[in-house]
């Protein structure tokens, strides 16, 4: 093997962790920072990966390859774990068969996410070892770690990362691929089966591996001591090691790696060689609150400083700690805000559009459709987790049955297959009346244009089955479902104002495909400036190719993809395609 070092991303380097360590099998739900990780590790040879439907599909499906004898790697956002959380929170008790990594991937600063959970919390709350990575070569080595912890002490390994770790790029030396027999599945009820009597025998042998991994903990070598000045020891772990050596290098660090169970033994060794505790930490105090319980005999401070919100740089950490506030170029420019928008030719544009004028209560949910709540459409009222605009309207019409007249539900194909078939039942099984929007583009675009169970291929390509939605639907007990093109404003609207006044459950399944999953385009649409008068209706829609100069729209060729939304709006007929092409205008 050669030892050629190679660049990689701390995604890529999972992946290649997980090929390393012997995985066989992987799973996984789309989530940014995580996605790559999956769409990676499907290159290697060897490795059945597949999509699952969401991320407690795929910790089951990790679960049961796990107990046939395969190692297994499991990848999602940190908010993909609050969906897995029912099968973790017993797998902690039944324990694995081949080694079982999950990987949770945190979001400080939340670039791509609704909320900044720490999920160091889900390791102490399961009861189950954390490893946090600091850059991309120790992100495969942790790998190859976890799945040797995970088979040693008969637990599922937490391995944590941020979005940093996620997207930065490092060097390492690729090795060899372990062999690892997939033994086969061997009966033991008493070990997997978790009813009450048999859960009550594994409760003691998880806190009994507790105590054995936390002195693994303190003899592992994914902690360290790093001697330096005794005026300052700091304790960190993840990315944040990499700022606090580059902010305050002659410090004494101690680097935890194992971070959970903590290796108290080892703190308080740390501890007698300095004067005084910085724990350094992003989101929560996980570790500055057990080093309090611990009444170490020197001071340790970290939230007081560095607070509770968002990512910690090396500037933050200079200026926090040593007063060094970061230099600012003055440039006496002013720079306009660039909020993220649809893409030119979106097929949920017209939706929003249509929704907003009919002035409605729209409840929305995660997929590029959530930026229909930006400015200049402003037409979604609610935005709480995947799945949550189909429960959310479906509480709003049991609350007052009226509201159901004048809200809407809206959701993508992929987030619908995800967690939106559960709730669209309940409405139907309680004879509810909802109105439900599925904004079919046939991909799940917003991490990146990942299969899922409705676009009729699998990650590594090969044909699938591809769920009807209509029939779906229709499965569930709903009467009322349409299918509407999703550029067609006047059909769309008045499908709309049908449905709401319909006194039970209905879908409008809206439909055109991703504009980056079509190969070619329409020519794109132009202004022509003796007919514009300037009333700014199309810059309503928010297209980036639309714009305004000299009291009149122009289009931008370059990006206009021809979907037609602002020719069908234009009642002055100054919206053309040069080939004379017409829609039908929106009134």
């Amino acid at each position: 093997m050669s030892d050629k070092r190679v660049i990689m991303t701390g995604n890529e380097a999972i992946a290649l962790g997980a090929y390393e360590g012997g995985v066989s099998v992987g799973a996984a739900y789309p989530g940014t920072p995580s996605t790559e990780i999956l769409e990676n590790l499907s290159r290697y040879p060897g490795i059945n990966c597949n999509w699952s439907a969401n991320e407690k599909t795929a910790l089951e499906e990790a679960i049961g390859a796990s107990i046939e004898g395969a190692r297994v790697l499991v990848a999602m956002k940190h908010v993909g774990v609050n969906v897995a959380a029912d099968p973790l929170m017993t797998l902690s008790y039944t324990g694995v068969g081949g080694g079982l990594v999950l990987v949770s991937a945190d979001d400080p600063g939340m670039h791509s996410s609704q909320n900044e959970q720490d999920n160091r919390h889900y390791a102490r709350f399961a009861k189950i070892p954390l490893l946090e990575p600091a850059d991309s070569e120790e992100a495969r080595d942790y790998v190859l770690a976890a799945l040797e912890i995970s088979e040693r002490f008969d637990t599922p390994v937490m391995l944590r990362t941020t979005t940093r770790i996620s997207h930065s790029r490092g060097t390492l030396v690729p090795g060899k691929r372990q062999v690892h027999k997939v033994t086969g599945f061997k009966k033991n009820p008493a070990k997997y089966v978790m009813l009450p009597g048999f859960a009550r025998l594994r409760h003691p042998i998880v806190e009994e591996r507790l105590i054995a991994l936390r002195e693994e903990a303190e003899i592992s070598p994914l902690n360290r001591i790093e001697p330096g000045s005794p005026d300052l020891g700091v304790l960190c772990s993840g990315v944040v090691y990499q700022y606090a050596k580059e902010a305050l290098p002659d410090a004494t660090f101690l680097k935890l790696g194992f971070s959970h169970p903590l290796p108290t033994g080892l703190v308080k060794k740390f501890a007698s060689m300095v004067k005084k505790i910085l724990v350094i930490e992003e989101l929560d105090p996980f570790f500055e609150e057990q080093l309090l319980a611990m009444h170490l005999d020197i001071p340790v401070r970290g939230k007081e400083l560095f607070g509770l919100l968002g990512e910690i740089g090396a500037e933050v950490i200079r200026e926090k700690v040593l007063g060094q506030k970061p230099k600012l170029i003055e440039t006496g420019l002013t720079i306009p805000a660039r909020p993220p928008v649809m893409c030119p030719g979106c097929s949920h544009r017209g939706v929003f559009h249509v929704l907003k004028k009919l002035k409605l209560n729209v409840m929305g949910d995660i997929g590029c459709y959530t930026l229909g709540a930006l400015k200049p459409l402003e037409a979604i009222d609610s935005c709480i987790c995947m799945g949550a605009s189909v429960g959310t309207a479906l509480g709003m019409s049991r609350a007052n049955r009226e509201s159901a007249k004048k809200t809407v539900a809206v959701i993508g194909d992929s987030t619908f297959l995800h967690s939106g078939i559960t709730p669209l039942l309940d409405a139907v099984y309680n004879n509810s009346p909802m109105t439900l929007m599925i904004l079919d583009n046939g991909i799940t675009a917003m991490t990146g244009h990942q299969h899922h169970p409705g676009t009729g291929s699998t990650l590594q390509g090969e044909p699938a089955n591809a769920v009807n939605l209509e029939a779906l639907c229709q499965s569930l007990g709903v009467k009322r479902v349409f299918a509407v093109d999703a550029f067609d404003l006047k059909a769309l609207r008045e499908r709309v104002k049908t449905e709401l006044e319909a006194d039970e459950t209905s879908v409008i399944i809206t439909r055109r495909p991703c504009i980056f999953l079509l190969s070619s385009f329409d020519e794109p649409l132009y202004v022509d400036q003796d007919l514009c008068t300037g009333c700014k209706v199309c810059v309503g829609l928010g297209c980036p190719a639309i714009s305004f100069k000299d009291d009149k729209s122009v289009i931008n060729k370059t990006i206009c993809n021809a979907c037609g939304l602002c020719e069908q709006l234009c009642r002055f007929d100054a919206i053309k395609y040069p080939s004379g092409k017409a829609g039908a205008a929106d009134e």
